[in-house]
């Protein structure tokens, strides 16, 4: 319901309370000759609209359904997802049939057109275009502006200038149902139209205006798409005279008066609740009411010389009675109600501001308050990181209220808690900081107010200050009592391995760098002891000897070796073993990590020496040492090295072998075949072609299942076999030859293989020739 201010109201009431006497009986006459007519004609009216509305919906309703269906195609859903060209042929064609079930003779309409703006092409009636040469893809594109995925524009048909009809340029405005595509989708980068020309809602009507009527149908932005008078199509109403104000049409229906040409009308209009159009049908009034023409005139001009008279005396009266109300108005900054917009009671703008006023005070509390909370925060953080000076400390202590507990406070100590791991769990890396949260409510929920400081976390370390008045002794086990509740908590809550390290005690806050310090340093712990721990500062190394450690470094030679012969099972193996060894010893976190660097740098120079490039491995630019120093847990390392390093190396030189194995067991051959009667060695071989003997030993044997030895030692006795039958070299001479020491283990190794001496296999060959 319109709202009208407290001074319209007075103005109003005066006028009302003196004039409608007068009015009353002045036009009482008028009303009784023109009353019946005026029914009749308005209820004729209403039904001839609601009849209009009922044939244009109906229209309308099925041109969007067969729309719909075409839109959510799987031939469009195709040509929207995917690249769409004019070559596409068979595509194209799918697309027309779909585009032409939904143009009929019923439903009028004249053209579809489909635009992929990603894409950048578009189809229409007349074929494929690229839609940015399209004279009009600008005003085109424009439309993805609309507010709605689905709406009823009225376009200039120029835009839609169909080749198919060059010469047909009688209606120059189009309906357009457009649609944003992809339908179902929120990211939208198309648009289909169905047009249907103004000049087809003629036929759609059916109907022909009577003498003085003028019939209109408007869209929701006003503006005209149906007119008795063509010409009118695409001006806004407020261009005819018979709408002066668009005010009038605010109800869904309804009737009302107004001059045209010095004459009266009467306007019936009915706006529709599928597209907000309104219907329109304006009648002269002096067609309908011609009997009780003259006594309206006379009534008129009474009337109206009475309203200004009282108009003018309620004026003055109620600008008397409204001036308190608009001082108060201008002290509460309330806007005038008469200055446009929405008009308001001026009752309801005084306390509208005055609620306002009470809505700003609480939202700048609440926002002083999330601000103090920020503070806090970066101010612990920097207290934990000993960026805070000694004099200031305090200072900011009793600025932000502890001062108060930290004097209650005879022993203080500092929590850090870190998740050990989020593998086998339900959340990735992405989550760490999300979850460093939650536990931070856990801990609030958990340790009394006053016994703590707000927590925070420190990249990803959570951090707690906790206080009390107990004995030593006493806080030590209400620390661990409480540390454990936590631990519980988390794991319960959220599923997560916790481990939380205690500083030392301390009296004096100013020390809470040197805790929280003590406090990751008993977290380091973990690299031997493992996960989900509670360690105390003060136990570490407590009352020990640290050992010496023997560093391994013949399993580090069998690692390398099996790495370098991509011997996977083995390198997976002596890795566990090198593991083993290093960890199974009690030290402190610095030496297993010069352990660890240790076995890196062995690894590297090996890498290196065998023309490996560093980028292979660090294809992402990272830098390894700063991975390696940042695990803590002994598999995770294991786990490092092994998917960082070991296994990417075997795999290089795994595909180095398979190309570089049968040439060099093909040099050895070769050597064997031109001085298998020299004293030829393996290492000599080796020496030749400059690899590791053993190497090339292992190379040798897979490559032809065979050793060195038993295969010289074969072509050798293939060699002897070949002088005995085809010359006449003795046996003696034979034997030198092949490097045996004398004739008699020739001999010996003949019979052996052969089952015959070598004089019985010559003269055997010889009987066979013969």
């Amino acid at each position: 319901m319109q709202k009208y201010s407290y001074l319209t109201k007075l103005i109003m009431f005066g006028c009302i309370l003196c004039t409608v006497p007068v009015i009353f009986f002045g036009i009482l006459s008028y009303l009784q000759s023109s009353n019946e007519i005026q029914k009749q004609v308005n209820r004729g009216q209403i039904q001839l609209l609601t009849q209009m509305n009922s044939n244009v919906e109906q229209i309308l309703r099925t041109i969007n359904h067969a729309f719909d269906q075409l839109v959510n195609s799987p031939v469009m859903a195709k040509v929207l997802s995917e690249p769409f060209t004019a070559d596409d042929f068979m595509l194209y064609k799918d697309l027309r049939k779909e585009i032409s079930n939904t143009q009929s003779f019923y439903t009028k309409v004249e053209d579809v057109v489909i635009v992929n703006i990603k894409q950048d092409w578009m189809i229409k009636n007349s074929g494929f275009y690229t839609f940015s040469d399209y004279l009009h893809h600008f005003q085109i594109a424009n439309q993805m502006l609309l507010p709605s995925s689905t709406s009823w524009v009225l376009n200039p048909s120029i835009w839609f200038y169909s080749e198919e009809k060059a010469n047909a340029a009688a209606c120059p405005y189009t309906i357009s149902l457009v649609k944003k595509l992809p339908d179902q989708s929120l990211d939208k980068y198309g648009l289909a139209f169905t047009n249907l020309t103004t000049c087809s809602l003629a036929e759609i009507l059916n109907y022909t205006p009577r003498e003085s009527e003028t019939i209109m149908i408007l869209d929701d932005q006003e503006r005209i798409l149906f007119h008795s008078d063509p010409g009118m199509i695409g001006k806004y109403a407020i261009n005819t005279e018979f709408i002066k104000n668009p005010s009038v049409l605010s109800q869904s229906s309804g009737q009302y008066q107004t001059e045209v040409d010095k004459q009266m009308y009467t306007v019936t209009y009915l706006r529709s609740s599928y597209n907000n159009w309104i219907y329109l049908s304006a009648i002269s009034i002096d067609s309908l009411t011609q009997d009780s023409k003259q006594i309206g005139r006379n009534t008129l001009v009474v009337c109206l010389i009475i309203v200004a008279v009282f108009v003018i005396i309620s004026w003055l009266g109620s600008r008397q009675m409204y001036n308190p109300i608009e001082r108060l108005m201008r002290e509460v900054g309330g806007k005038s109600p008469g200055g446009g917009g929405k008009r308001s009671n001026e009752f309801d703008i005084i306390s509208s501001q005055v609620q306002d006023l009470f809505q700003s005070k609480n939202k700048l509390e609440k926002e002083a308050q999330q601000h103090l909370q920020q503070a806090l925060a970066y101010f612990l953080i920097k207290m934990f990181q000993g960026k805070v000076r000694r004099g200031d400390l305090m200072e900011k202590m009793e600025q932000f209220g502890f001062s108060g507990i930290l004097s209650e406070w005879k022993i203080i100590s500092v929590i850090t808690l870190q998740i050990d791991t989020l593998e086998n769990t339900r959340y990735g890396k992405e989550d760490l900081e999300l979850l460093l949260f939650a536990i931070n409510n856990i801990i609030e929920e958990i340790i009394p107010a006053g016994v703590r400081l707000p927590p925070v976390f420190i990249e990803q370390t959570q951090v707690t200050m906790i206080g009390g008045d107990q004995p030593s002794e006493e806080f030590n086990g209400f620390m661990f009592k409480l540390t454990e509740s936590i631990q519980q908590t988390v794991h319960k809550v959220l599923g997560l391995e916790i481990s939380i390290g205690i500083s030392l005690p301390f009296t004096d806050p100013k020390l809470a760098s040197v805790a929280y310090r003590e406090g990751l340093e008993a977290l380091k712990q973990r690299i031997h002891l493992g996960g989900q721990l509670i360690i105390s500062y003060a136990n570490i190394n407590e009352g020990k000897h640290q050992l010496n450690l023997d560093y391994p470094y013949l399993t580090e030679s069998e690692l390398l070796d099996a790495i370098l012969l991509a011997d996977e099972d083995n390198a997976r193996q002596y890795l566990s073993n090198f593991m083993k060894i290093i960890f199974k010893h009690e030290m402190p976190p610095q030496e297993y990590q010069i352990s660890m660097v240790r076995l890196f740098t062995s690894l590297m120079v090996s890498m290196q020496e065998s023309g490996v490039a560093l980028n292979q491995l660090m294809p992402r630019g990272s830098s390894l040492y700063e991975e390696l120093n940042a695990l803590q847990m002994t598999t995770e390392i294991e786990e490092w090295f092994w998917v960082r390093v070991i296994s990417p190396l075997i795999s290089i030189y795994r595909d180095r072998q398979n190309s570089q194995y049968h040439s060099i067991s093909e040099k050895i051959i070769d050597m064997i075949h031109k001085h298998y009667d020299t004293d030829l060695t393996i290492e000599q071989c080796a020496a030749q072609l400059h690899y590791n003997a053993n190497y090339l030993s292992g190379i040798f044997r897979k490559e032809t299942n065979t050793t060195f030895s038993d295969y010289l030692s074969a072509y050798r006795f293939n060699m002897a076999k070949k002088w005995l039958t085809e010359t006449d070299m003795t046996i003696k001479d034979i034997a030198e030859r092949l490097r045996y020491l004398n004739s008699q283990n020739f001999i010996r190794s003949f019979r052996k293989l052969e089952g015959v001496t070598p004089g019985q296999y010559r003269e055997s060959f010889r009987k066979r020739g013969q």
